[in-house]
């Protein structure tokens, strides 16, 4: 008896502490409390939940105590396992369930069991997009008004997610979730994204207990920055053909069955955001092999445009009254936003676009498919009738990245460097491989956006910000098959997720009061009978690099663009409030935005206008801001803020550019001191960059040991020019080895002369006429004593990662001087080619 007055009086205390801020409904326990196996519900509204007091007796003598046990903490019974995924890049009439005619059989899977969503929006840029999906605030709200690499010192713009704004990922751990995110992670804070931390805004500090995926904007998918947690690791060394879009599929596969087997009754809640469609467009050959031969793209892009746009009628995702929108080939229409028409095109330009579009295709349907075995996977699982899948195909429109022309390097797009026709032919056979880093023309982005104008960048129009969305959950939605047009926004999975969990948006989390979550439920729109509900999401406002709109009870009113996502410009930007022309549109009428009403109703632009205003005070979107080079190089907080001197030994890997000393538009010396090994050496004293840009000083390999141990200095300009310094080979020893670079500033992208120094001796001096001007591949990183990622050489010099320096380097050092603008130059626009791109990922 008195056992059992001790367990109820257990059992009260932890209701009574656990439910102190919510119903007694929301509690449910299993098994006795204060048994091992019991289990509780929490209220959900203070997170983590307190430690319930103990319930058991404590005696001086165990023999005559009872003990008492927590309870384990779990979800509300029925809770689902949730998998949310999203894919990048991809515009609204891509894939085929869309009424593209890549082929997209899982999302067509959940698409035909769920429902299919067509009026569902996004910020129309990437970290943005994804800040928002993973906290149900807009992404203002949420510090990231622009993509982390051009992050201003003000409360939308910092890339920093408020402590008072938990994730879902947070929210979900704490009520017996087994959390991860795989792939992308554009949302750790680029000034905080090295080994050293802080921690705190990298996935595993965000709530999600598990990461494998890369950090930045974009990876190469055959050698990309992975990490497993906040650990770089390399699983390609050594395995060719290995591909981060199927060991991503294998990675998740793997933690989920491992999770049901451990603790079958524990819910995951999986972030799934593969690289793909994102360049570099990387899919195997046998994906390239198997699209190209499906012929999709060989009639251009005028008449994909009208393919896609009658599919989608066909299908039901545009309604009868929908009008396909025009092709920007007048200044009448889009203010110069001209892109060529197919028929005005050569042979050659012809047979180039229609390669970067077979590579794209393959890229989508690869990373589908991929998608698919991981859904596959939780079938096999028996657990598909109890998940919860949300399948968003982009987080923003197609990228006219690439610029008019494609490249085989998208880092020329990002310091400003066009790639001529002919000159893209070196890398023709190779385009999608490992020695390409590609995009495609800007007028394929503009066709995969049909039947919508403009794209990526672009948040004012639908091609910038429509994405396609299905959503699945046997038993819970019932009207398999269907389609809806109800208006939502990416702010609205969170709730959604939140409903169909049955928890609560929490009152604190780490006793930090939290605020509103922004968005609202779509679960509403899951019933057949309210497939014609009116939206209930009725306001929303879009805001990205000057460019914004304003979606209000079905009309929207939005900015025509300055500046075009696929031209680079180094004209000023204009003033930022009175510079723009706005357009008006009834979008229940008119869903394409064809119709421009601006001038037959001036008074409701007017009103449009300013509650765009309002909602842009009350979201932190002001100050509003529409530079580029200006943000990318302003000072933000780092570990390497005020230093112009930096020393290491040894060896030292995988530092992002964020940390690593920044040798761009100015003067600097490197200096290395090394014990070289009886019999010689060989290997990479200090990289930053590789394959596709960057520098690096290191000890040949030579061939066949002919030629081994010669000191090489190789600066490689965006792998359109690799410009060499030549030494002797060192014999065993201590040696000095000193690289000395003055730059021909002050200014962007200049070029200089370095000399290359040996025991105070100088062996070799050159010259280069151009330097890079904006930024080194992003993907790739500094290291001192090895390269970890792709190799700086192509034929002369050549080796292969890691490349370990077989020597000892007993001290590095890397001096700076400072970078000097140019005289007269304004914030946003530059001399130097090219800038206006520098931000754009």
């Amino acid at each position: 008896m008195q056992i059992n007055r001790v367990i109820a009086k257990g059992l009260f205390l932890v209701c009574t502490v656990l439910l102190a801020s919510g119903p007694t409904s929301a509690q449910q326990v299993t098994g006795t409390l204060g048994s091992p196996s019991a289990t509780t519900t929490i209220s959900g509204k203070q997170l983590p939940p307190p430690d319930p007091k103990f319930g058991g007796v404590i005696k001086e003598k165990a023999s005559e105590s009872t003990p008492w046990w927590p309870p384990r903490v779990v979800p509300p019974k029925g809770a689902p396992n949730v998998l949310l995924i999203m894919t990048d890049d991809d515009g609204f009439g891509a894939p085929s369930t869309f009424g593209g005619v890549i082929p997209t059989p899982a999302l067509d899977r959940i698409a035909k069991s769920g429902l299919r969503y067509t009026n569902f929006h996004s910020t129309s840029l990437c970290s943005p997009t994804r800040a928002a999906l993973i906290t149900g605030r807009n992404h203002h709200s949420v510090g990231s008004g622009v993509v982390g690499e051009i992050a201003t010192g003000y409360p939308g713009y910092d890339s920093i997610i408020p402590i008072e704004k938990g994730t879902i990922g947070t929210i979900l751990k704490h009520n017996g979730y087994a959390t991860s995110w795989f792939g992308k992670n554009h949302n750790t804070p680029f000034f905080a994204n090295s080994q050293a931390g802080p921690f705190e805004q990298w996935p595993n500090g965000m709530g999600f207990e598990y990461f494998f995926g890369f950090v930045g904007g974009d990876a190469s998918q055959w050698e990309p920055n992975l990490f497993r947690n906040t650990t770089p690791i390399y699983p390609f060394e050594g395995n060719p053909g290995w591909n981060l879009t199927t060991a991503m599929a294998d990675e998740a596969i793997q933690y989920m069955k491992q999770l049901k087997e451990l603790a079958p009754k524990k819910p995951f809640f999986v972030y799934y955001v593969p690289g793909g469609t994102h360049a570099p467009h990387h899919p195997t050959k046998e994906w390239i092999d198997k699209i190209s031969a499906m012929h999709l793209f060989d009639d251009g892009w005028e008449k994909l445009r009208d393919t896609i746009f009658a599919n989608q009628k066909k299908l039901g995702i545009m309604p009868e009254n929908a009008q396909l929108t025009p092709w920007p080939d007048g200044q009448d229409v889009y203010g110069g936003a001209k892109l060529p028409r197919w028929d005005t095109l050569d042979f050659e330009q012809k047979k180039l676009f229609i390669k970067q579009a077979d590579v794209y295709g393959a890229y989508q349907a690869y990373t589908d498919h991929e998608i698919g075995r991981v859904i596959q996977a939780v079938e096999d699982m028996g657990e598909l009738d109890n998940t919860l899948i949300i399948y968003i195909s982009g987080d923003n429109g197609a990228s006219a990245e690439g610029m008019v022309n494609g490249t085989p390097n998208e880092f020329t797009t990002f310091n400003g460097i066009e790639v001529p026709i002919k000159d893209q032919f070196l890398w023709y056979e190779f385009w999608g491989s490992e020695r390409t880093f590609p995009h495609y023309s800007a007028g394929w982005a503009w066709a995969f956006g049909t039947p919508f104008k403009w794209m990526k960048q672009v948040p004012s129009h639908f091609g910038g910000t429509a994405q396609g969305m299905a959503i699945s959950w046997p038993g819970h939605i019932n009207d398999a098959g269907g389609v809806r047009r109800q208006f939502h926004h990416v702010i609205d999975i969170v709730p959604t997720i939140l409903e169909a969990t049955g928890i609560p948006a929490p009152d604190t989390i780490n006793g930090i009061k939290q605020l509103p979550i922004e968005g609202t439920s779509m679960a509403y729109t899951w019933d057949k009978a309210n497939a014609n509900a009116p939206t209930r999401h009725t306001t929303q406002y879009f805001e990205m690099l000057g460019n914004r709109a304003i979606y209000h009870d079905g009309w929207v009113a939005a900015t025509t663009p300055a500046t075009r996502p696929w031209e680079l410009s180094s004209a000023k930007p204009p003033d930022v409030i009175t510079g723009y022309k706005w357009e008006l549109y009834n979008v229940v009428e008119d869903p394409t935005q064809n119709n421009d009403l601006a001038a037959k109703m001036p008074e409701k632009l007017k009103q449009m206008q300013n509650i765009f205003y309002v909602q842009a005070a009350k979201y932190n979107v002001l100050p509003l801001d529409n530079t580029t080079l200006a943000r990318w190089n302003t000072p933000r907080p780092s570990l390497k803020a005020g230093r112009t001197e930096f020393t290491y030994s040894g060896t030292l890997s995988s530092v992002p550019a964020s940390t690593a000393p920044n040798i761009l538009n100015k003067s600097y010396t490197i200096t290395a001191e090394v014990t070289i090994p009886e019999g010689g050496a060989e290997g990479m004293i200090v990289t930053q960059g590789g394959r596709f840009g960057g520098y690096g000083l290191f000890l040949s390999k030579g061939e066949l040991g002919i030629g081994r141990g010669k000191v090489v200095f190789l600066y490689n300009l965006l792998d359109l020019k690799r410009t060499t310094w030549e030494g002797p080979e060192l014999a065993a020893g201590k040696h000095t080895i000193v690289f000395d670079f003055k730059s021909d500033g002050p200014g962007l992208a200049k070029g200089g002369t370095g000399v290359l120094t040996v025991d105070g001796k100088e062996v070799a001096r050159n010259s280069m006429e151009h330097t890079t001007p904006i930024t080194f591949p992003e993907d790739e990183t500094f290291d001192v004593g090895i390269d970890t990622r792709t190799p700086l050489a192509l034929i002369e010099y050549r080796y292969d990662s890691p490349f370990k320096f077989t020597g000892t380097i007993n001290k590095l050092t890397v001096k700076l001087e400072p970078f000097e603008p140019e005289q007269g130059a304004k914030a946003g626009a530059t001399s130097s080619p090219g800038p206006g791109s520098a931000a754009r990922r």
